[in-house]
């Protein structure tokens, strides 16, 4: 009983996985539902080359058999002509094949690429994969799917009829040569098919350990400053050559499989070879054959041993492409959590309310939220405190709906932020995180990434809120100064005033400043905070900090302390009854600016 549930359950698991299989394929395969003229047409005129090139040999035992032998010189010239005619017609027909083919596949690679890169930027935090593995996802990988497909479409026919073809030629020419000619092929076949079938499985194991080099090498890079000051730099080194050595063994191990392809195919195609000379000479001596045709089967398991040794690259090119069509797939088939609303948020006046919500990240043990309840008005500035920790980064991001919570409901304008569309909630919730992340190009167009429409007085009024005005101007050119790959020549400070003026640019109704002046000085800050509140009419404000003096002027403080909410109200009422809220205060404050 127990061996039929065993067999049952595997049963099931083949099919599922078969399942999942075609699923891949078909979700690759309608990136070339638009290139259909393209994707039928390099295959026949590769096609139309393969029927040229199986003639000439019988052209050749022509002329040996009829034109070398009655010594007709007219005759040679004409199948000379001829000759040269479809050698001609057969280059045109295979340029064209290499350009379809070509067209078709870097359009396919353009479309997979497009499609998978917006499709891992419409996944939610709460799903992710790593972004070592989503970066080799999205280069590697797809460089060789679209190397496949074009070698695909250069040889999926070719090959295979030109062998087949030989064969039937050598059954045209000579039976017991054709016998000859089918035992080749089957071992062929053999070798083919079990070198494949080890190389596979081999190859996904290199794309993975490629993931673990390119994860190791994105750490060092980001991460120099802190190796350095650790002095790590050789236990990194060694770990890093440990990964690369390791992706090498892999690859080598791959690769030796890989080459007994050709030693291989060429010992069993020699000796085929061999036999054809061996027994069409025999057969020559007593007239039963002519060296015309010798010379015919000999070119044809020629033909037969290069269109073998390209049928078996492709097929190990294949098997890459296959394994890596496996992991793109995989990340189509992870799905966002974030459902799409309909309703358009900029329409709704900007209150917001939480009504027992939870929130526990993937895979956490205990939730990071419990049971927050609070409600804000439009217009209102919120501070939010609490120990590292506590959840205000987390309160943030479910505010913003970066994620959707566990339990509970968040009410924006007094409807269910789910309701609303992703796009419009972005555009009305402004956050400033902590890490300011600026991209390459010019001051300008980081900060036009809040409002592609913004004019340059419109740039320079949310900086001066900012207190980023200064900055621009210290810079030669101004706007149009340039920002080096993540805003490398800009200190942690400036990068920060700089991502709270792109957000300001933005005109948010809701702005959500995560720690966002953590790296300004207190003066710096004070007058950010004093220049938000003058200029952020009818904005509802949420400053998160873990600085009291950036929270104490707020309108109301909400105090977080594991996850929950363990005080809510003004500064002076937060000191006389929250415990968690005045011991903050004291380590950061004296007495008597506490009081």
């Amino acid at each position: 009983m127990r061996t039929e549930i065993v067999i049952k359950q595997h049963a099931i698991l083949c099919i599922v996985r078969r399942k999942v299989k075609i699923c891949f394929m078909r979700s690759l395969l309608k990136y070339l539902a638009h290139y259909k003229i393209e994707s039928c047409l390099a295959p026949l005129f590769k096609l139309l080359e393969a029927c040229f090139e199986l003639i000439v040999p019988l052209i050749v035992a022509r002329i040996i058999d009829i034109g070398i032998a009655t010594h007709n010189r007219a005759f040679i010239v004409q199948q000379g002509i001829l000759l040269v005619g479809m050698a001609t017609v057969g280059m045109i027909s295979a340029v064209t094949a290499q350009y379809f083919a070509a067209k078709a596949a870097t359009r396919f690679g353009t479309d997979l690429r497009d499609d998978l890169f917006r499709h891992v930027m419409g996944l939610s935090r709460a799903e992710t994969l790593g972004v070592s593995t989503l970066i080799t996802r999205l280069t590697n990988d797809t460089v060789q799917i679209q190397n496949g497909v074009n070698m695909f479409f250069r040889l999926v026919l070719r090959s295979p009829f030109i062998v087949a073809g030989a064969l039937v030629m050598a059954y045209t020419v000579k039976g017991v040569e054709g016998v000859l000619f089918t035992l080749v092929v089957a071992v062929l076949s053999v070798i083919v098919f079990f070198i494949m079938r080890g190389t596979i499985k081999l190859y996904r194991r290199v794309q993975q350990k490629l993931d673990g080099v390119l994860q190791k090498t994105a750490e060092n890079l980001s991460g120099v400053r802190v190796m350095r000051a650790f002095r790590r730099e050789s236990a990194e080194q060694h770990e890093y050559t440990v990964a690369v050595e390791s992706l090498a063994k892999e690859q080598v191990r791959v690769g030796h499989i890989s080459a007994c392809m050709n030693p291989l195919t060429y010992a069993v195609i020699n000796m085929g070879l061999v036999g054809v000379l061996y027994t069409g000479a025999v057969q020559v001596n007593v007239g039963s054959l002519t060296q015309g045709q010798v010379i015919a089967l000999v070119n044809y398991i020629s033909q037969i041993l290069v269109e073998l040794l390209k049928l078996a690259n492709l097929i190990i090119l294949l098997s890459k492409a296959a394994a890596c069509a496996k992991r793109v797939s995989a990340v189509f088939l992870q799905k966002t959590s974030l459902i799409d609303g309909t309703e358009d948020a900029r329409a709704v006046i900007p209150t917001v309310q939480f009504s027992n919500v939870t929130f526990t990240y993937p895979e956490a043990a205990s939730p990071a939220l419990a049971d927050i309840s609070f409600s804000v008005e439009a217009g209102e500035t919120v501070g939010i405190i609490g120990g590292t920790g506590s959840g205000k980064t987390t309160l943030a991001h479910v505010m913003a709906r970066r994620y959707d919570v566990t339990e509970g409901t968040i009410l924006f304008g007094k409807k269910n932020i789910t309701s609303f569309s992703l796009e419009s909630l972005r555009k009305t919730i402004g956050i400033v995180e902590q890490r300011a992340q600026l991209f390459s190009g010019t001051i300008a167009d980081n900060l036009r990434w809040g409002n592609e429409s913004a004019t340059d007085q419109d740039l320079m009024r949310a900086a001066k809120t900012a207190q980023a005005a200064e900055i621009i101007a210290a810079k030669d050119g101004g706007l149009s100064a340039t920002v080096e790959q993540q805003g490398k020549n800009f200190s942690g400070g400036q990068k920060q005033r700089l991502s709270i003026t792109r957000t300001l640019v933005q005109k948010p109704r809701v702005l959500i400043l995560d720690d966002a002046a953590s790296a300004l000085d207190f003066a710096t800050d004070a007058a950010l905070r004093k220049a938000i509140h003058a200029d952020s009419s009818g904005m509802t404000v949420f400053i998160i900090s873990q600085r009291v003096s950036a929270v104490r002027s707020a309108g109301r403080i909400i105090v977080l302390d594991n996850g929950q909410i363990v005080g809510f109200g003004t500064h002076a009422e937060l000191v006389a009854t929250c415990a968690v809220y005045k011991e903050i205060c004291l380590s950061q404050l004296s007495t008597a600016e506490v009081l």
